[in-house]
């Protein structure tokens, strides 16, 4: 609220006009009041104002910060822009914007206000300091954008967001930030003062390396909020790499002309290029020096969605920028929680790449387990593989041999047909042919047709004996189901050939507890078993595997 500009100084302070008063040193060597703030420091200077850190005496005391005009600056389009800042400054009430306490006018008639003292350094500066990690800058950034768009919504556009006007800070162990200077801010559909503002031709309003293309062609109508958006993206990109988009000294050398070019024109590398430009500037432990990141991981970090937000925020046609900077926020929101970005182009690729980034406990547990069974299943094509070539090999191996006793197709000279083999020369030919083979289907086999032999002969011990050994190769062997069961059964018809119908009926009854056995309709009609059939424990084997569906 305004006050009298008659109002008096606190004791002991100085009473000489303040164009005489006020020395051009920062410090002053003797206390200069206006009105209850007694100047202490200048902190700030720009073209029409200085910033004083003052320590207001009354009703409170505490520190302020008091801007006013400089002395012969006080034009009437001056102070009709210094009366804007103040009046933008008085509708804002957020954490990240300077509060305004008091305004007046000094004794003569030079206006000031006074605001709240921000003991920060500009937003950069504090990032470099404090060699700040990528995420804690974006958290800072969304902190930054979160006061510009208050201000959006009081209608009122910046127009000079650059880090010397965002002062940050550390506040109880929390980094903290508060916009100010809001002197060439812009009303939209209202006024912040009742004077009409003009703008010089061939002047710019604003600070060239952050102005948006529309604001250096000084066309009202064409500048909205997406101009602040533009600032803050050049801001963001100064953040992620500590280099403008344009450089400061190629703009400032450069005509009026050439420099209004440049900014319209010139399309800045992207972030990540900017940063591979860099690299061979870090310290010798290989970070760099203000992100405290090597620099081959910042470039892979920020390649990608922080390369899309930044340049959709920095676009020259404001068309294709961001609308507004909630949405600006929220594609980096989406950046830090590893969600897709509006800013690049949905592809399915890109969906899961950031599908798996969020879920990376869940896909690596998810794809472990598919390794697993792909293991597994590998493991087990190769079983069966080899189970399938030893039997075709012992298939192959056992109709040579058996070919050796059928003398049907075989004559000898003078077409005579050959005597055939007897059942002892056919059983030394599957010795020799046992002692010769590799342990595995192939025995199984040359022993299934060596028992068959012997049974013939009648000799069911020896029989048995081989097919309990089969038994056991399978089992040793790990070979399919199948061949065990297979086994199990020749042993027991063995024994039953043998007379020993209790041993045959325990072999059965040990074969078929097992899961994935045989249907009980060839088992009750095998002419091995036919012996068994009016036993009571066969016909219990056989009603159990009918109650359990075989």
């Amino acid at each position: 609220m305004a006050r009298d500009a008659g109002r008096e100084s606190s004791p002991g302070a100085e009473t000489l006009p303040l164009e005489h008063a006020l020395p051009n040193a920062a410090r002053l060597d003797h206390p200069v009041s206006v009105e209850q703030y007694q100047l202490l420091e200048r902190i700030g200077e720009g073209g029409m104002g200085e910033v004083w850190l003052a320590e207001q005496t009354s009703p409170v005391r505490r520190q302020v910060a008091l801007k006013l005009i400089k002395a012969g600056m006080d034009t009437r389009e001056v102070v009709a822009r210094f009366e804007s800042e103040r009046q933008a400054l008085a509708l804002m009430d957020h954490p990240a914007i300077a509060k305004v306490f008091d305004a007046g006018c000094t004794a003569e008639g030079r206006p000031f206000f006074v605001m709240e003292y921000v003991p920060g350094v500009p937003l950069t500066a504090f990032c470099r300091r404090g060699q700040l990690r990528l995420e804690s800058r974006l958290e800072l950034f969304l902190l930054l954008c979160e006061g510009v768009q208050h201000a959006h919504q009081k209608a009122v556009i910046h127009r000079d967001l650059k880090p010397s006007n965002i002062l940050a800070s550390d506040v109880d162990g929390s980094h903290q930030l508060k916009i100010i200077d809001f002197g060439i801010a812009k009303a939209i559909g209202r006024r912040l003062t009742d004077t009409t503002l003009h703008t010089e031709a061939g002047s710019l309003l604003g600070t060239p390396e952050y102005m948006s293309p529309e604001q250096v062609e000084q066309s009202a109508d064409s500048m909205d909020t997406r101009t602040d958006v533009y600032s803050l993206g050049v801001i963001l990109y100064e953040l992620l790499t500590d280099q403008l988009p344009i450089e400061s000294g190629q703009l400032r050398s450069a005509g009026y002309e050439q420099m209004i070019r440049l900014i319209r024109e010139t399309e800045p590398l992207r972030p990540s290029d900017r940063v591979a430009a860099q690299v061979g500037q870090t310290t010798p432990g290989g970070a760099d020096t203000t992100l405290g990141e090597e620099m081959g991981r910042l470039r892979r970090r920020l390649k990608g969605d922080l390369d899309a937000i930044t340049q959709k925020a920095i676009e020259k046609d404001r068309g294709r920028r961001y609308g507004s900077v909630p949405e600006l926020a929220a594609d980096l929101r989406h950046f830090l929680r590893n969600e897709p970005v509006l800013a690049r182009a949905p592809s399915r690729t890109y969906r899961l790449a950031k599908y798996v980034r969020r879920h990376r406990l869940m896909v690596v547990m998810v794809l472990l387990m598919v390794l697993s069974l792909a293991t597994f299943s590998a493991t087990l094509l190769v079983q069966l593989q080899r189970v399938a070539e030893e039997r075709d090999r012992a298939n192959a191996w056992i109709s040579y041999v058996r070919s050796l006793f059928d003398s049907s197709d075989r004559t000898q000279p003078g077409g005579k047909r050959p005597r055939p083999r007897s059942l002892a020369e056919e059983e030394a030919v599957l010795r020799d042919t046992l002692r010769i083979l590799p342990e595995g289907m192939l025995v199984i086999r040359a022993r299934e047709d060596l028992a068959e032999n012997l049974t013939k002969q009648g000799r069911f011990d020896e029989a048995g004996d081989l097919q309990r050994a089969n038994v056991t190769t399978a089992r040793a062997l790990r070979l399919p189901y199948s061949v065990g069961r297979r086994a199990s059964l020749k042993l027991a018809a063995a024994r039953v050939a043998a007379g020993k119908k209790d041993e045959a009926l325990s072999i059965l009854e040990e074969v078929t507890r097992r899961p994935n056995t045989f249907d009980s309709f060839n088992l009750e009609h095998n002419l091995d078993f036919a012996a068994l059939t009016d036993d009571p424990r066969f016909r219990a084997i056989i009603d159990d595997l009918k109650a359990r569906g075989f």
